[in-house]
């Protein structure tokens, strides 16, 4: 059998001595997803008793569950989902784990401070990182990923604006990826909406919300695998994302 460089690179990277980590939920109308979206809505087409193959039409809203934001869901004239480069899609990955802070104050808003904190203890975050945020909010109900509190205030993390500017502007970084269904903390929402979100799509990078198992990686030293469809013209779309990382260090 003749040798081939990608395929022994392939089978290095298969278990046991790495791990691949789903990051994404199963899209379904249960699937985590902005409140103020609908759920996804199926209906069979072809039918295997009927038609002796089965086809599904699906209802779905391009930010829906995990997913992708292309620039253009916020900025006029920004890139669409299509423009995004196959370069892009493939990224070093590094986790900040503020999940303890999240579980004691919901509105955390992860500051520059914690940034440097990190990078004083796993060194400095690479340009052209993908750099993810757990706060191990994807372990609560889908029902209550809003936070809302019994006055239906919302209450949920997020990045602060300080906190992209560094990770753009000194980092370089390619992308960002978070739990909840937002960019910015909710307690942000109402005076400001959407300011770290919009200030990160203008500076041309994309964004990957609703991720899950984050907890399952380490601060630094993973791959991360962002695949969404190639829809042309789409503000962002339902994504599926994974990492590869050193089975020692799960």
């Amino acid at each position: 059998m003749p040798k081939h460089e990608l395929w022994e690179l392939l089978e290095y990277l298969r278990p046991p001595r790495f791990e691949w980590v789903e990051l994404s939920h199963e899209v379904s109308a249960e699937t985590p997803h902005y409140d103020g979206f609908p759920a996804l809505e199926s209906k069979d087409w072809f039918t295997h008793d009927k038609e002796g193959v089965h086809s599904v039409v699906y209802s779905v809203v391009t930010q829906y569950g995990t997913h992708a934001d292309a620039p253009d869901h916020f900025i006029r004239g920004g890139r669409k989902l299509h423009e995004i480069g196959l370069d892009e899609m493939i990224l070093p990955l590094c986790v900040i784990d503020v999940s303890a802070k999240v579980a004691e104050n919901p509105d955390y808003g992860l500051p520059a401070e914690e940034i440097a904190a990190w990078e004083a203890e796993h060194g400095e975050i690479p340009s052209g990182a993908f750099v993810a945020m757990r706060t191990d909010w994807s372990k609560r109900d889908a029902a209550d990923y809003a936070g809302k509190d019994e006055t239906g205030e919302r209450h949920f993390p997020g990045w602060t604006i300080d906190a992209l500017r560094f990770l753009c502007e000194k980092r370089k970084i390619a992308a960002i990826g978070h739990e909840p269904s937002d960019t910015d903390p909710a307690y942000t929402l109402a005076d400001a909406q959407w300011v770290g979100e919009r200030y990160l799509l203008e500076q041309d990078k994309y964004q990957v919300e609703l991720m899950c198992n984050l907890d399952r990686l380490p601060p630094q030293g993973g791959v991360i695998f962002c695949c969404f469809p190639r829809v042309k013209d789409a503000p962002g779309f339902t994504a599926r994302c994974f990492a590869v990382i050193p089975a020692s260090n799960r």
